[in-house]
């Protein structure tokens, strides 16, 4: 697969891709969200998203809710990563397909990713939009 790794932490974002790249995808990585939708613009789409949900400026919910909305992007498998277990609910109603905490536990990391991306994908509803 092909994933984009948005985070606004350096280590993290080095740790995320660094497993994914052993694991075998393909990486793209984003300095948070104007950094990701560049990358977006710019790159081939990726089949997945793991997205940070804290990060200034624009934080992960509202850039996975503007990803959701538009036609371009709604397809793609967005997976909400936070160390804030509070978070999944609202990464679930945001438009995310699925949620890990941070820390990921390395040995399952891509058995979980595999199994989100063989699910459908999650339609925005439209008082989330």
């Amino acid at each position: 697969m092909t994933i984009l790794v948005v985070d606004d932490n350096s280590a993290n974002l080095l740790m995320a891709c660094d497993l994914l790249t052993y694991l075998g995808h393909t990486v793209l990585r984003a300095d948070g969200a104007e950094g990701a939708q560049q990358i977006l613009k710019e790159s081939p789409l990726p089949d997945m998203i793991l997205m940070d949900i804290q990060m200034p400026g624009m934080d992960g919910l509202t850039l996975t809710r503007k990803l959701k909305a538009d036609p371009a992007y709604k397809d793609i498998h967005i997976v909400a990563l936070t160390a804030h277990a509070m978070y999944e609910e609202k990464a679930i109603a945001s438009g995310c397909d699925g949620y890990i905490a941070k820390p990921f536990e390395p040995r399952t990391f891509n058995a979980t990713l595999l199994e989100i991306f063989n699910r459908p994908v999650t339609k925005l509803r439209p008082e989330n939009a």
